[in-house]
């Protein structure tokens, strides 16, 4: 962690997720029963989605800013994103008891692994070499932020579901919703 006092900077944070999504990947392969893998799997596309609109919303303004080549850095990391959120799609409409639930899994893997690699060994060093701290540390904060505006199990059969209804609606694929609640679009 970086010496910022007790704040957590916003490629700790970031990075923190990377860790949680994958080993939640390890978690939800090792998983015999279909029911618990199927709550596993949305609580890591929730979260995958909390993650990666913050990092839309915040993140990559910042990379585009300060560093030298941010907005090609910015694309290839959108493009991914746009990858595993179809994958995701795929995800949340397989039977987790198939084959290809975990087919999916697996290319859900590959591409948050890549994307994963492309952040912790060249952008986020960079985001430490061109922004001072303080301002990592406040990003950090609003990063954080944002993750909060959605629920962390979105499963229908979690405790929460009733409340992730009213606030994102029914209707649209758990994706769809969560993105739309995020980045404050009323469709």
């Amino acid at each position: 962690m970086t010496d910022t006092g007790t704040r957590r900077d916003v490629v700790d944070i970031l990075s923190s997720d990377h860790t949680e999504f994958l080993a939640l990947i390890t978690t939800i392969r090792a998983s015999a029963e279909p029911a618990e893998r199927r709550d596993l799997a949305d609580t890591l596309i929730a979260e995958l989605v909390r993650h990666a609109v913050a990092e839309e919303m915040y993140v990559y303004p910042a990379m585009r800013d300060h560093l030298p080549d941010g907005a090609e850095k910015v694309e290839h990391d959108t493009r991914e994103h746009k990858e595993l959120e179809v994958t995701m799609k795929a995800m949340e409409a397989a039977d987790a008891a198939d084959a290809r639930f975990l087919e999916l899994l697996t290319e859900l893997e590959t591409t948050l692994r890549d994307h994963v690699e492309d952040e912790e060994a060249d952008q986020f060093p960079q985001l430490r070499a061109h922004i001072p701290p303080d301002q990592l540390v406040e990003l950090g904060g609003k990063v954080e932020t944002a993750k909060k505006l959605a629920p962390t199990r979105p499963h229908p059969a979690a405790p929460n579901a009733e409340l992730f209804h009213k606030l994102v609606g029914p209707g649209v694929g758990l994706v769809d919703r969560l993105r739309d609640k995020l980045s404050g679009r009323n469709v």
